[in-house]
């Protein structure tokens, strides 16, 4: 099975709306446009480099992996490249938490990773390297991997010029305490060296059962951290952030008495594990939070706010972060030209898929659990419509091109997803609902018998209530109203849509796809 070769020079045109939002003052403060990476964006980083801004996020199970942004302003971010187009050899899944670093001396750019050691089980940092922040990247492997396992991991150069990792023990997920621990690493970013060195860990009632997420900057002779607490996902959230300071790097660490400094306000909720970075005289903070308006479906987006700073020298915020790009300016539109960037699979389960006059051509199989290749990518609204013409191929009705949006049946550690969508096989329109191996045809219909192509529609309302329909003769006709797709959402990461075909190795025909959001 061939991989999709993805071309760099393609830019994706979804995450960069609302172009005539504008910092005020280039060297003041910014104008701000929530979300600035619209979707399912956890755990995203940033860093500056010259006057250009580079991010990338959590890519969970979904590959190509760490997608990476650029920006001038830290509002508009364009997408330039994936990490990795392969699964890194020593991993398996939860490709979580990436963390961007740059050496101004070696001209190199380093990306600190989390993912699961196929080996030993085990969470494990690991990291990579580039000559640009677009890459390519080479993957060097894991750096630290705990017998509790350890994740989130952040670079740190000190007073001296001390190069240190600093990450998280995952002591929660076995009800053990999650200390943030340091270490020098070597110059060259391939192995770690001397002691490790605890800087602090959750020892205050409204952190709960873990810390996490740390981000390091220096101001004012001090080194200020951003951390998270708390329940992460889930309708349950309760994320916050908090702040803590030291004079020295190793410590002794002080937590603010006032913590956590950023909670939920009436646009977003559960906020936190993001990257301080430097815009001008200010600093800002870029984290991932819930829409409040839409539960968990869309998945943690990427919200930026400034940092502001007590008269005893506490970074806090005003909590005022507002929802206030237009839904419209992430409409998606595709015919399949070019492979766009924006598309994505299970990170495990690549794809057979080419573009060119004919649309995309995408091989059939029986994959990702019995849902069928698959090419998707995050929502960014609770209320969309989506569209797909797909071509009437001659088959025995087992082989079809469907729309698809799909989840996971629990949290996405490597267990079953899970999807519903429409589709056209042979001369028949079926709605499907795929979930543990068990698939169930939700209705059927027959097609007209002259019809080369056909168009299919999901309409999708608050986020998880689905209305299926097919177009014929120029007519909508309905499939299946009011469908509640929101138990297949996915431990709060939020739905993904797009195209999925199912059989023995055909292949299906789409013509265009298309996404409007309301």
């Amino acid at each position: 099975m061939k991989t999709i070769c993805l071309s760099l020079a393609v830019l994706l045109a979804i995450v960069s709306g609302c172009t005539n939002n504008r910092p005020a003052d280039e060297a003041g403060a910014i104008t701000i446009v929530n979300p600035v990476l619209p979707g399912d964006h956890p755990d995203p980083t940033v860093i500056k480099i010259g006057d250009t801004y580079w991010a990338s996020a959590t890519s969970n199970e979904w590959g190509p992996l760490f997608p990476i942004y650029k920006s001038t302003d830290l509002v508009n971010w364009e997408q330039v490249s994936y990490a990795f187009a392969d699964l890194p050899e020593w991993a398996r899944n939860n490709f979580w938490a990436p963390e961007l670093a740059y050496d101004e001396a070696q001209g190199k750019v380093y990306l600190y990773y989390t993912a699961r050691d196929r080996s030993t089980g085990r969470l494990a940092v690991a990291v990579a390297s580039a000559p640009t922040p677009e890459g390519p990247y080479t993957d060097h492997g894991p750096l630290v991997s705990q017998e509790l396992g350890s994740i989130d991991g952040y670079e740190v150069k000190d007073d001296d010029g001390k190069i240190y990792l600093l990450w998280k023990e995952d002591g929660n997920s076995k009800g053990q305490p999650t200390p943030m621990w340091a270490q020098e690493i070597n110059p060259g970013r391939t192995a770690l060296v001397g002691e490790k060195h605890e800087l602090f860990t959750n020892d205050q009632e409204w952190e709960g059962q873990l810390v996490e997420g740390i981000s390091v900057f220096r101001h004012n002779d001090y080194y200020y951290a951003t951390y998270s607490a708390g329940a992460c996902c889930e309708v349950t959230c309760n994320y916050k952030t908090g702040v803590a300071r030291a004079k020295q790097l190793l410590g002794p660490w002080e937590k603010y008495d006032r913590n956590p400094v950023l909670v939920d306000n009436d646009d977003w909720k559960c906020a936190g594990h993001g990257t301080v970075v430097k815009h001008g005289a200010d600093f800002y903070y870029l984290y991932h939070a819930y829409n409040q308006a839409g539960s968990v479906y869309v998945g943690r987006e990427g919200v930026l706010e400034k940092i502001n700073w007590t008269d005893d020298g506490w970074p806090v915020f005003a909590n005022d972060a507002r929802y206030d790009r237009k839904a419209s300016s992430t409409d998606y539109t595709d015919r399949f030209n070019t492979m766009a960037q924006v598309w994505r699979w299970r990170v495990n389960q690549p794809v057979d898929a080419s573009v060119g006059s004919e649309g995309l051509l995408l091989t059939a199989s029986h994959g990702n659990d019995g849902i069928g290749s698959l090419l998707v990518q995050p929502i960014t609204s609770i209320n969309y419509e989506v569209t797909a013409r797909v071509a009437v191929e001659t088959t025995d009705g087992q082989t079809g091109a469907s729309l698809t949006m799909v989840g996971g049946a629990n949290n996405g550690f490597g267990a079953p997803i899970a999807g519903v969508g429409i589709g056209v096989f042979g001369s028949t329109v079926k709605v499907w609902r795929m979930a543990k191996d068990d698939e169930q045809v939700l209705q059927a219909h027959d097609l007209a018998a002259d019809q080369d192509t056909v168009v299919l529609k999901m309409a999708v309302s608050d986020g998880h209530v689905v209305d299926f329909s097919w177009q014929e003769a120029g007519e909508w006709k309905t499939a299946l109203d009011a469908y509640d797709a929101g138990p297949l959402v996915p431990w709060g990461m939020g739905f993904r849509v797009g195209l999925a075909a199912k059989g023995n190795g055909g292949q299906v025909r789409v013509a265009q796809f298309a996404i409007k959001n309301h």
